[in-house]
């Protein structure tokens, strides 16, 4: 059986009982970095085995994975912060197991995102998760400009690098909308702030910012959709195609972060 273990995103006893005894249990561990995931385990007195699993070796660890899965061992997937398969490794291993008809389950717990839209005091009744915007500005405005009319409220990951030129972008193409910046989920500084795009851009200039960060943006209200619709030359997606961006349009990347990014992005 294949395990999705949901780990704690900051604050270590956030973890569940579920999940210990899970991890307690299997035959194997697939980590996304073996040494953050070696010491949880070392913190709640667990030894396993563990196999490193993540972007760079999704691949040839899937058939390894597989076959451990085959042979009738089991095995669980955690990832450096919250859920697997949430902007982390999962989608592949699931594909996978799906494919050969394997049985898999997950262990619920924390996710970045669920806190943060809560957090935000925007409307929770129904929302889109966007994920990592790309890097470049013409292919950032584009993916913005999809959800521009959209009422469910936003969320979205981004790398403290990226944070002004985010809501630069973001506050060109949604207007000033109601948003909230969430930093540091669970943790000993847990911080929140809410205000309009442009206060938040503001509030990002002055500050010098590390961690993990999560954008949530109010939807689109149903005045300002009605006006949309009598727009929609002026809210074409493509408007925001740059030449500087017409040559790398096909291979726009999404995720990794920039290579001078030291510190990998985990938001759970």
């Amino acid at each position: 059986m294949l395990y999705l273990v949901a780990t704690p995103i900051g604050n270590m006893e956030d973890i569940t009982l579920r999940a210990l005894e899970t991890l307690r249990n299997v035959d194997f561990v697939a980590s996304e970095d073996t040494r953050h995931t070696g010491m949880l385990l070392k913190r709640f007195e667990i030894s396993k085995p563990q196999i490193a699993f993540h972007e760079h070796n999704e691949d040839r660890v899937c058939n390894r994975i597989i076959g451990i899965l085959k042979d009738g061992k089991s095995v669980a997937l955690v990832t450096d912060a919250g859920t697997p398969g949430i902007a982390d490794p999962g989608y592949s291993i699931i594909q996978r197991a799906l494919a050969e008809k394997l049985p898999f389950t997950m262990i619920p717990g924390p996710t970045g995102l669920i806190m943060a839209v809560v957090l935000s005091g925007l409307p929770v009744h129904s929302f889109t998760f966007r994920g990592f915007p790309p890097r470049k500005p013409g292919p950032r405005k584009r993916f913005f400009a999809v959800d521009g009319r959209s009422p469910h409220t936003l969320i979205f990951y981004e790398s403290p690098y990226r944070l002004e030129a985010f809501f630069k972008d973001a506050l060109e193409v949604y207007g000033d909308r109601k948003a909230a910046l969430a930093n540091d989920l669970t943790k000993r500084f847990e911080q929140v702030e809410r205000g309009t795009l442009s206060e938040l851009l503001a509030y990002t200039t002055k500050k010098s910012l590390k961690g993990e960060f999560i954008i949530v943006i109010e939807g689109l209200d149903k005045a300002s959709a009605a006006l949309a619709t009598e727009q929609d030359e002026e809210t074409d997606p493509y408007r925001y195609l740059d030449k500087d961006d017409a040559r790398d349009e096909e291979t726009e990347d999404i995720e990794p972060a920039d290579p001078a990014e030291s510190d990998r992005i985990d938001v759970g």
